[in-house]
């Protein structure tokens, strides 16, 4: 690491650590999220100070606009944030990724973001319009996969509309076959940030199946503690 930018001494036992320092983001969906993600920051031994917990909104838009304008801000502040995590709770294909299991996203992808055929769905990419997946930063990816030795990773799905039926978890899993959740906010933060030239990765815990809508089936409790635990190990 160049000379100029030394490794802060206060917490020496981090000084492997090869993603820049300063200020890390993490942003959720709600504030149910975001207080678990909290607590496990504050059970952490890193300084509450360099990490930001903040809700954007639920779904891709709402997380793309609230992520864009917190990086815009620190920016604007000549603060800058060095990495930003999509976290929260997830549901997880059956038999890829369990109720309670915690995930890491090596790709985030909009599996919804494209067009209808009569051979089937179109995703954005072979319309020509761009990418409906981003990777997640390398470095980022390695250090949180390091943290959690024990999470599954995979792909994390992106979808305005939560899947409710067993034939969509069906097409998804198909059409994904490395997709091991989905949630509503990843692309939509992963996106903001890489506008911003900000490395990203998604982390989130499961609480359900996916598939036909069950509340009965949801474990919002336990997920929730993953969360905090998963929160507490990545900054740890």
């Amino acid at each position: 690491m160049p000379q100029d930018h030394p490794v802060p001494q206060e917490h020496p036992a981090r000084q492997d650590r090869t993603t820049p320092p300063g200020r890390l983001l993490i942003v959720t969906a709600v504030e149910a999220e975001a207080a678990a993600v909290r607590a496990g920051v504050q059970a952490s031994a890193v300084d509450p100070a360099t990490v930001v917990v903040a809700p954007v909104g639920v779904g891709p838009a709402a997380a793309a606009a609230g992520t864009a304008r917190l990086l815009a801000l620190a920016e604007a502040a000549r603060a800058p944030y060095r990495a930003v995590i999509s976290a929260g709770i997830a549901g997880g294909f059956p038999g890829r990724a369990a109720v309670g299991a915690t995930v890491i996203g090596a790709r985030t992808i909009a599996a919804d973001l494209g067009a209808e055929s009569p051979d089937g769905f179109l995703p954005v990419d072979q319309l020509g319009f761009g990418s409906n997946l981003l990777d997640a930063d390398p470095t980022l990816l390695k250090n949180l996969t390091t943290a959690l030795p024990a999470a599954v990773v995979g792909d994390i799905l992106t979808l305005a509309t939560v899947t409710g039926t067993a034939r969509t978890a069906a097409l998804l899993q198909a059409r994904h076959p490395q997709a091991v959740a989905e949630a509503m906010e990843g692309y939509g933060v992963a996106c903001a940030a890489q506008t911003a030239g900000v490395p990203f990765a998604e982390l989130r815990t499961v609480s359900n199946p996916v598939g036909p809508r069950d509340r009965a089936a949801w474990r919002l409790r336990e997920a929730f503690s993953a969360l905090t635990d998963a929160a507490a190990a990545a900054c740890g």
